[in-house]
Formats: structure tokens, C-alpha cells, sequence
């Protein structure tokens, strides 16, 4: 199996990867506004093979496959924490025309033209080189074969930031414009997307701005110890006095409280909706 996505395949393989399926049923909840759109998007048919990309614990490749009655679902992620939580997910719930395997879709070696859609819950925000992971997914679709996924936006109102904004009060945190690594900070502008899904060789792209609602927590004490464990920010605090962090949580609890709406802490952001069309013969 070859990975060149080196430090992504080292963070979904440590801490990162095990906290995601750790709690596969809370992130899914966090990321589960974008569902309906990114199916009604992909217009997935009852006979249609569908690529999850990033599929992580397998949420969105199970909701595949119930729709692909007669087709079948296939995942691929580079976390094998994530992906042994799939399975056993997957074989409890008895769906049997779904597989997952470790890989990196930049250069995992899809068969060509083997399924009809490909579709991606922020799993392709990741890419080392988007050009070369979106060509070697578009390989793998049938001529007029469909692209379905969801990413962050650059523009619009984001409540998450509340969080940042208390948390920097007390403790330093990067600056995103000094960010270049690949990741939801880098793969949010629709131009430089569309750039590079078409120089992949997708035709017919287009982009709807949409604002999901994240589930962060059953209140703001719950959430605040929710987003402290995300991966990133263990990685940042991770020389940083536990005095300062315990200040940080305590201003995150603050700042989200008046977000605690029906029994749950509900944060909206920008996203974007993607779909494009691998060209035909």
C-alpha cells in the first residue's frame, strides 16, 4: 500500500484517528447537517457503486449503500483506527454490499470507470496534491460519472469562532494565514477549487454556499470538553501551561452558553456544497 499524505496518515493514525473513532457518534452528530445535502447532491440510484472518500467511520458509506440497494459502497481512509469502527459498524447494522479499505486516494489504485458516483464529507480537504488525488478519483468514475462533496467556505458568518476567540484570550493558537498544510483551513476558496477539479479534468462544476448547523454538545461544559480533545488542539496546547489551558476551557464554557438551544450547543457555519462531472467518451 503506498501513502505519500505522510503527516496526515501519521495524525488519522495516532490521537487523531482514535479520538474520531473514539466518538464516531458525536462527530457524526457534529457534521450530520451536511447529509442530506450531500446525497441529494450526488443523486446516488438504487444499482449505482459509490466512492466515499475520507470516509472515516463510515457514517456517509452506510447511508450509500442503503440507497445502492443494488450496487454496493466502498470507503477508503487512511485512519485504520476509523476504519475498524466502520467495519464492526457496518456488520452490526448487516449491511453486506459495503467495504472499506486503508489508503491514500491520491494514489490508491482505484479500478477504472468501477463505480458511478464518488462523494466526500470533508474527507477531501486533506489532499497533499488535490490535482493529482481528484484525477486519480475521477479514473476510478464511469464517463459522466458524478463528484458529490462538502467543504469549508472562506466567507460567511462562523459561530465556531466565538470559541477561537475566547480560547486566545488566554492561550496562543496559530495564525491561519500563516497555515499552509493541507486541511479545512486551505481548501475553502470556490475559485482555487474549481481550479483544481478542473485542471484534475471534472467538467460541469459548480458550488452552493450552505450553512450547517454543528452539534456541538448536550450543553457548554459538555462541548468545551468536546472540542479540547479535537487533535489539533491538544497538538497546540501541547507545551502550554495546564493553569492557561484550564482558563481557555472556562472562557470556551462561557462564550458558548448562550448557543445552548433545545438541549444541545447548535454553532453555524459557511460551507460549501461541490458536485462535477468526470467528462465522457
Amino acid at each position: 500500500m503506498e501513502i505519500v499524505n505522510t503527516h496526515q496518515a501519521e495524525a488519522w493514525n495516532g490521537y487523531e484517528g482514535e479520538h474520531w473513532a473514539g466518538n464516531h457518534e458525536r462527530y457524526d452528530t457534529m457534521v450530520g447537517s451536511l447529509n442530506d445535502r450531500l446525497f441529494a447532491a450526488a443523486r446516488i440510484g438504487a444499482d449505482d457503486r459509490v466512492l466515499d472518500i475520507g470516509c472515516g467511520a463510515g457514517q456517509t458509506t452506510r447511508e450509500a449503500a442503503r440507497i445502492a440497494v443494488r450496487g454496493r459502497a466502498f470507503g477508503v481512509d487512511l485512519s485504520v483506527p476509523m476504519l475498524e469502527r466502520a467495519r464492526r459498524t457496518a456488520a452490526a447494522a448487516g449491511i453486506g454490499n459495503i467495504a472499506f479499505e486503508q489508503g491514500d486516494a491520491q494514489v490508491y489504485p482505484f479500478p477504472t470507470a468501477a463505480f458511478d458516483v464518488a462523494i466526500s464529507r470533508g474527507g477531501i480537504m486533506y489532499f497533499a496534491d488535490p490535482v493529482a488525488a481528484f484525477g486519480n478519483i475521477g479514473r476510478a468514475l464511469v464517463p459522466g460519472g458524478r463528484l458529490a462533496f462538502a467543504c469549508g467556505r472562506d466567507h460567511g458568518a462562523n459561530e465556531l469562532d466565538v470559541v477561537w476567540t475566547a480560547m486566545m484570550r488566554h492561550v496562543a493558537l496559530p495564525d491561519p494565514a500563516e497555515d499552509d498544510a493541507p486541511g479545512p483551513v486551505n481548501f475553502t476558496n470556490a475559485g482555487r477549487i474549481t481550479t483544481t477539479l478542473t485542471a484534475a479534468g471534472f467538467r460541469e462544476v459548480r458550488a452552493e454556499a450552505i450553512e450547517p448547523e454543528s452539534v456541538m454538545g448536550r450543553d457548554a461544559e459538555d462541548a468545551a470538553a468536546f472540542i479540547f480533545g479535537f487533535g489539533p488542539i491538544r497538538f497546540w496546547l501541547r507545551d502550554t501551561e495546564p493553569a492557561a489551558v484550564d482558563a481557555a476551557r472556562r472562557a470556551v464554557v462561557e462564550a458558548l452558553r448562550p448557543y445552548e438551544i433545545d438541549g444541545a450547543v447548535r454553532l453555524r457555519g459557511p460551507a460549501w456544497q461541490f458536485t462535477a462531472t468526470w467528462p465522457g467518451v
